[in-house]
C-alpha cells in the first residue's frame, strides 16, 4: 500500500539585499539554498522546493510561499512548533519563517497560486531614508503622480509584456500576462515617506514589475506623455520601455491561493 502523502506549504519572509534572488546557484548565496540546507536538516534528507515567484537579486518577500511533498507519516513526526523553531534557529537573521500550512500532494506554491502581489517604493523626497533606505528606490525627486496612475491604466488586463521583461528571458517563450491591478498610494514607515505602486497579476516575467516602475517614472517625471506606456506595450521591445528600477525597491507582499487550499499545519 502506497504512503500517503501532502504538500508542506511554508511561508516566509526575506530581506533580499544580500542574496543572489531566490534560486539556487552554485557559487553564490540564496534565498533557496538556505532554506533548503535547513530543511534537509530538519527531515534528515534532501528537500527540493517549489517557490510561488522567483525574486531576483536584492529583491525582498514579506510574504513569500514555498512547498515540497514528503509522507504524511514522516511530517507528522514534527509538529508546526518545532519546524517552524528549528527553521528560524537554522536559517539567517534576514530570512523568518512565518506559518506552514498543509496541502493535498499535488498542490504547487507555483502553479496553485492564483495571483502575486509586488509592491515598489519610492523616496521621492530630498532628505534621504534612514530606516527604510534597503527598501525604497532613493529617486529624490517629485513625481506626478495622477499622471503615472493614468498611464498605468493601458498595462491593466491581459497583454503581451514582451516590452516589460528582461529581453532574453522572452525568448522564444510565451510573454502574455494578466494584470489584475495597479494601485498608487503614498504611504510612511517609520516616519518616512514614500510611493508605493502595489502590482497584482496572475503571474509575472522576469523583471516585470521593475520595468514597469522604471517606465512610469518616466511619466511622473514629466519625461514622456501618458500615451507613451500604450505605445511601449504594442511594441513588444524591450528597448522601448524606461529603465529597469532597483531591486532594492521591491517586494512580494503576498500570493493568493483558493480558499481552503491550505489548512494551518498546528
Amino acid at each position: 500500500m502506497a504512503e500517503k502523502e501532502l504538500a508542506l506549504v511554508l511561508c516566509f519572509g526575506y530581506k533580499g539585499t544580500n542574496y543572489a534572488g531566490y534560486a539556487k546557484q552554485n557559487h553564490a548565496s540564496t534565498v533557496q539554498g538556505e532554506l533548503e540546507r535547513a530543511l534537509s536538516t530538519i527531515f534528515r534528507k534532501e528537500i527540493n522546493t517549489v517557490v510561488a515567484g522567483r525574486t531576483d537579486t536584492g529583491v525582498h518577500a514579506h510574504k513569500q510561499y514555498a512547498s515540497f511533498v514528503l509522507p504524511e507519516e514522516e511530517l507528522y513526526e514534527h509538529s508546526a512548533f518545532r519546524i517552524k523553531n528549528a527553521l528560524n534557529a537554522l536559517l539567517p537573521d534576514d530570512i523568518r519563517m512565518r506559518e506552514l500550512y498543509t496541502a493535498s500532494p499535488d498542490f504547487s506554491a507555483r502553479f496553485s497560486a492564483q495571483a502575486r502581489h509586488y509592491v515598489y517604493r519610492i523616496s521621492t523626497t530630498q532628505e534621504l531614508p534612514l530606516y527604510t533606505q534597503d527598501f525604497v528606490w532613493s529617486l529624490a525627486r517629485e513625481l506626478k503622480v495622477s499622471a503615472m496612475y493614468e498611464a498605468s491604466r493601458a498595462l491593466i488586463g491581459e497583454h503581451d509584456f514582451k516590452s516589460f521583461c528582461k529581453a532574453v528571458s522572452a525568448v522564444d517563450k510565451p510573454t502574455h500576462r494578466n494584470v489584475k491591478a495597479i494601485e498608487l498610494s503614498h504611504q510612511s514607515e517609520f516616519g518616512e515617506e514614500h510611493l508605493a505602486i502595489r502590482v497584482t497579476g496572475n503571474a509575472f516575467l522576469h523583471s516585470m514589475v521593475r520595468t514597469i516602475v522604471g517606465t512610469l517614472v518616466e511619466v511622473g517625471l514629466e519625461k514622456r506623455e501618458v500615451s507613451w506606456v500604450q505605445e511601449v506595450l504594442e511594441a513588444r521591445d524591450r528597448r522601448k520601455a524606461g529603465c529597469n528600477a532597483p531591486a532594492c525597491g521591491l517586494s512580494l507582499e503576498g500570493v493568493d491561493y483558493f480558499v481552503n487550499a491550505l489548512s494551518v499545519y498546528k
